[in-house]
């Protein structure tokens, strides 16, 4: 990574999945890890196997939450290097009878959130003329699917905003990418798949087989581990010509 190590990063949605191998495989490297996220006893157990790592619980939909992120950092360390865009949820329904409080905290969580602690964050990078920002976006930051109306545009609106601040940031030593896997292995897929069961009324081996390893190349899930080491990979030295960019990790889908 040719990383140094006495920098510091804040993963969100950080207690399993795809956040909880981001922060294994930066503190690995000696980063210094704050993981956020809701669930606090996964996440107080994962920070504590991390060395220097440090767990905060924080809803990334609450402004003085976020904030409070990336007090904690300055406090702790006087300095915020990374920051991984990671928190996120599903729901699977049709535009029509998607309910509208859950839309509305999709977007917040996924989007508004994200748009917070980059707020917050950039004065922290500016400083010290070097960052690295990276919004989990998803391959529905691209394209769409069906019944996942809240995910798909939230997922756009990330793309944006990754673009719009890739932009301001440049001159400033900070980068700022979107990483967009296809289907990976976490809890929050394996949910989906029983969620997408019951919307088109298939098994989930069907799901599985039909919609989500349908249009990839490639005929499996990706691992956790595998887009957490392409994360650590922007967060480097030498990924410093990269940004406002959609880092595709689709197993092929999108080649067709």
């Amino acid at each position: 990574m040719n990383q140094d190590s006495s920098r510091c990063a804040l993963v969100t949605g950080a207690a399993n999945g795809i956040g909880l191998a981001v922060a294994e495989n930066l503190a690995a490297q000696g980063v210094r890890v704050l993981l956020a996220d809701l669930d606090e006893a996964a996440g107080s157990a994962a920070a504590k196997r991390l060395p220097g790592a440090l767990f905060q619980k924080a809803d990334v939909s609450s402004r003085e939450e976020c904030r409070a992120l990336v007090a904690t950092a300055e406090r702790e360390w006087g300095r915020l290097d990374i920051l991984v865009n990671n928190a996120g949820l599903q729901y699977v329904s049709p535009v029509e009878e998607f309910p509208e409080d859950r839309w509305e905290k999709m977007i917040q969580i996924m989007l508004v959130g994200p748009f917070l602690l980059t707020r917050y964050a950039l004065p922290l990078m500016y400083a010290r003329k070097w960052g690295r920002i990276i919004n989990m976006s998803s391959l529905h930051g691209i394209v769409a699917s069906p019944f996942k109306s809240a995910y798909v545009s939230a997922k756009h609106g990330l793309m944006g905003l990754t673009k719009t601040t890739a932009l301001e940031a440049a001159d400033k030593g900070v980068t700022v990418n979107a990483v967009c896997p296809a289907y990976v292995r976490t809890p929050l897929v394996e949910k989906q798949i029983a969620d997408q069961a019951r919307v088109h009324g298939i098994s989930e081996a069907e799901v599985i087989e039909k919609i989500m390893l349908a249009p990839a190349a490639v005929k499996r899930l990706l691992e956790p581990s595998e887009v957490a080491a392409y994360v650590a990979f922007l967060c480097s030295d030498v990924a410093g010509g990269i940004t406002g960019s959609a880092q595709v990790m689709d197993c092929g889908w999108t080649a067709r």
